[in-house]
């Protein structure tokens, strides 16, 4: 074996045995070490509570998107509420190629699209919810989605069936009850579910009814349509486009909905990040502190230690993983109270595209957690390095002046 393999396997050996002796006597370290892993759990804490939002919002809005389903809108609308189709332009979209047909029928639903005020449970305080009329073809063109108590409302009747998560959020929505919204009384019939989707944060009835009770004549905002297949959404789109009566928009479902998303979720990151960097960097201030009163308590142990024979990279190195491990440890901490706390934690908000309220469940998703990590690991090494330096540079002459 070379002299300079020798030396790599004694300065192993130094360093494995620095960091065992630095950890034996954390007990006696224990108020400068909490202050470090409180520290980098809370910064992980907070990001992971934050983006969890964006992470559980996005979810919810893209769980309702499929690539089976085209949604069709007037061109140049950004939302269901800024769009406006005519009754012969969605008879036109129904004979188009690519929608699928049930024998002589198209599978399409088309749809409006209003705002009501309800009051949250929460807080009391009023919220616009989306009340949607659709038509018999409503759950043939969501995925996952169906009644789970009570019955569809009757066609021409006041009856509403309310989302799962509307229902959770929002007064007035249990079964049987009835709810006025303007100077019209609707009965609650049943409550279905779209898998979690943004479906769930809705109000539904009857098409027409909806038109009558706030005098939209015959006019819709959207049409939905099944596809007969993936593939058949460019033939569609030509299709559309070509029509000289038809001045219309098609998305397949996901891409809607994920464009839909992408306003409320940047929002949330643009005020999470720069929350988390802040923590982040009293966080640091934390571990530089703790590490400099290790070093200061050890100076001399650590003066014996380079007496010994000890050199000072096994003493940089072995500093620098203290550090890192109590880093470490403050961030898996904070992931898992994050975990804990927030994972399926429900919560309502405003939805820039449509100015109305989308139930979601916070998402402390396996992605976030390792980004929390590797974010508290950053702080250990930065925080770790200017002691670990300086420990490494202690003059062995002065520091044994002081044994």
């Amino acid at each position: 074996m070379h002299w300079h393999e020798v030396s790599s396997v004694r300065t192993l050996q130094q360093i494995f045995a620095v960091t065992w002796l630095n950890f034996l006597n954390l007990s006696h370290r224990v108020a400068s070490s909490s202050v470090a892993v409180v520290g980098v759990a809370a910064v992980v804490l907070v990001f992971a509570a934050v983006l969890s939002m964006a992470k559980g919002f996005e979810r919810t809005m893209t769980l309702a998107g499929s690539e089976d389903t085209a949604i069709i809108i007037r061109s140049g609308s950004t939302s269901e509420l800024a769009s406006g189709l005519s009754n012969e332009q969605v008879l036109i979209v129904e004979t188009a190629p690519g929608v699928l047909r049930d024998g002589d029928q198209a599978v399409v639903s088309a749809e409006l699209y209003v705002l009501v005020d309800i009051r949250k449970k929460s807080n009391d305080s009023e919220a616009n919810v989306p009340f949607r009329g659709v038509g018999p073809r409503a759950f043939d063109v969501r995925d996952s989605t169906g009644l789970t108590e009570g019955r569809m409302f009757e066609p021409g009747k006041n009856e509403l069936v309310v989302g799962r998560a509307a229902q959770s959020e929002f007064e007035g929505l249990d079964l049987g009850t009835s709810i006025k919204f303007g100077r019209t009384a609707w009965t609650v019939v049943g409550v279905f579910e779209a898998d979690g989707g943004v479906a769930e944060s809705e109000v539904w009835t009857d098409i027409r009814v909806l038109q009558g009770a706030y005098r939209r004549g015959n006019s819709f905002q959207t049409v939905r349509v099944r596809l007969d297949d993936r593939d058949s959404l460019a033939g569609l789109e030509e299709a559309l486009k070509n029509d000289p009566r038809l001045d219309v928009d098609v998305y397949s479902e996901r891409q809607f909905y994920s464009s839909q998303a992408q306003g409320t979720s940047t929002f949330i990151r643009v005020l999470g990040y720069p929350i988390t960097f802040l923590m982040a960097i009293g966080a640091v201030f934390g571990a530089l502190n703790s590490m400099y009163s290790s070093v200061s308590a050890r100076g001399k142990e650590i003066a014996t230690l380079r007496a010994l024979g000890f050199g000072p990279i096994s003493v940089l190195v072995s500093t620098m993983i203290e550090s890192t491990l109590l880093a470490l440890i403050g961030g898996l901490l904070g992931g898992a109270i994050a975990f804990l706390a927030f994972n399926g934690f429900q919560v309502s908000t405003l939805s820039n595209a449509s100015f109305s309220q989308v139930v979601f469940d916070f998402a402390v998703t396996a992605d976030l957690l390792a980004q929390g990590i590797v974010t508290a690991l950053i702080i250990g090494l930065i925080g770790g390095f200017l002691p670990a330096l300086r420990a490494a540079r202690l003059p062995v002459a002065q520091a044994l002046r002081e044994l």
